[in-house]
């Protein structure tokens, strides 16, 4: 009973799915909320998978040649005067420091919602000539936007992220800049969080505001809708021009340079959780999970010790491979530690007791679909980092085979809200490329352009837009267009 009503804690998905999201972030204890509206506090269980997350994208960004630094957070009201085009849409969300030791400041400081502007007054300054460039600059900060409806990591007065600003000599320098962040993003998503996602362009209603092109990774959740996981933005001379980034080049003229900006949040916890969970809770690609495996004896008090003894020889033979926990509480049952572990999505538990221990063996169970399979205890390590790489692998087949099972192809504005609505995902059409269009489309049923999917990309809607090639704008019927994706996002 005690079981039954611990998984009960847990809304299901199909009754209310915005109450089971929250409730799988705060009984995992992902995170809680805040005495400040809007932001949340990060639980050290959350907080290890974004560790995890940036464990596997900043040796990448080092690979590449960028290299760590840090901006202020509090950014004079002056320097974002001067990118106003750019401002104008943070403005309602920004937070200002009005006063400072108890006395009112001469200019109100904005409290960081994004960098451009205090990075590129540094750029100005040391950025001279063609030798400074390129310039590869990440930071991994925290950012403030003053959200009116906010939800735990997709949306929060606070969040964490990192932001990558880059300057180059020349657009197509630029450009493969963007592409190659982009390329980093998509297979960091694939691989580490096991996520199918359709690589892309925003259209320029959707683009980032003052940049020339911006790129952007979607994912499909499992209510259907989809979540920009991230972007990166071909900011052009835009930004250069306004701050006065200059250079002295090769041919002794002095240019402008060409600059990109790129980023990723911790809305992907918010993406693994609504990908791989499920009504019990939690389900953890291993490769970003903080703990991999948790080992829980069962031993009846006549045979305690011996059990004890033998897992806590196991775990000290697992803990240099893995990350594996003992749980060895006294005050909790098995059956009740089965559940808690698989509400916090441990992806393998590992089970011994005393007939195990007779029969030298353990019970290993895999937290995405609940197979058991006895192993010997001379090769748990072996079988266990053989069921890890089995555990990521499905858990990005099943992400993979829902996005295309949630893709479907509209050829005509009647059929558009109808297909939308039964298909809960993304919506491959063609577009004639007119504003309006896209504009009449997003007024009538809530969906936008999430991308112009990129070509020759694999991707789980490929063959969609394969077979879409050549279709009528959805909206007007002409020919020529695009083939785009659509759907209804967070």
């Amino acid at each position: 009973m005690q079981d039954k009503v611990f998984v009960r804690e847990i809304t299901p998905r199909a009754q209310d799915y915005s109450q089971w999201y929250v409730d799988v972030a705060t009984r995992a204890e992902l995170m809680d909320y805040s005495p400040v509206k809007g932001c949340m506090v990060f639980r050290p269980y959350g907080f290890g998978i974004w560790e995890r997350i940036q464990g596997a994208l900043d040796p990448k960004f080092k690979a590449t040649g960028h290299a760590n630094a840090y901006f202020p957070l509090f950014i004079p009201e002056s320097f974002l005067k001067k990118e106003a085009e750019h401002f104008a849409g943070f403005v309602p969300e920004v937070a200002w420091v009005t006063h400072g030791g108890g006395e009112e400041l001469a200019e109100r400081l904005a409290i960081r919602p994004t960098s451009e502007a205090m990075i590129c007054h540094m750029y100005a300054r040391w950025i001279q000539s063609w030798r400074d460039l390129p310039m590869l600059l990440n930071q991994w900060c925290n950012v403030v936007r003053w959200e009116k409806a906010t939800r735990p990591f997709l949306r929060t007065t606070e969040f964490l992220w990192q932001e990558g600003h880059t300057c180059h000599a020349t657009e197509e320098e630029a450009e493969r800049e963007t592409l190659q962040m982009l390329d980093i993003y998509r297979e960091t998503f694939e691989e580490d969080l096991a996520l199918a996602v359709v690589p892309g362009r925003k259209t320029e209603a959707e683009k980032f505001a003052g940049a020339l092109r911006t790129y952007t990774v979607e994912a499909l959740m499992s209510d259907g809708k989809a979540l920009q996981a991230g972007t990166s933005h071909n900011l052009g001379q835009f930004f250069a021009r306004v701050f006065d980034i200059l250079y002295l080049d090769r041919d002794g003229q002095q240019k402008h340079v060409w600059q990109t900006s790129w980023g990723v949040s911790t809305r992907l916890i918010g993406a693994l959780i609504m990908v791989h969970g499920d009504d019990r809770g939690l389900v953890l690609p291993p490769r970003v999970a903080p703990l991999q495996a948790v080992i829980v004896p069962i031993a009846p008090q006549r045979q305690r010790q011996e059990v004890l003894e033998a897992v806590r020889q196991l775990h000290a033979d697992l803990a240099g491979r893995f990350r594996v926990k003992l749980d060895d509480r006294e005050e909790h049952s098995p059956g009740w530690k089965f559940n808690e572990w698989e509400m916090r999505g441990v992806p393998v538990r590992i089970e011994l007791g005393p007939r195990d221990l007779a029969a030298g063996r353990v019970v290993m169970v895999r937290r995405d679909d609940g197979a058991r399979e006895e192993v010997a205890l001379a090769e748990v390590a072996r079988r266990l980092a053989e069921l890890l790489d089995e555990v990521q692998a499905a858990l990005r087949r099943k992400a993979w085979t829902f996005t295309e099972q949630h893709t479907r192809i509209v050829g005509d504005s009647s059929s558009f809200r109808s297909t939308l609505e039964e298909c809960r995902g993304l919506l491959v059409a063609g577009w004639c490329g007119d504003a309006g269009c896209e504009a009449r489309v997003k007024a009538d049923t809530g969906a936008t352009i999430r991308c112009l999917p990129l070509a020759g990309a694999k991707t789980p809607v490929a063959e969609a837009c394969r077979e879409a090639a050549g279709a009528p704008c959805v909206h007007c019927g002409r020919r020529g267009g695009q083939v785009v994706v659509f759907g209804r996002a967070y």
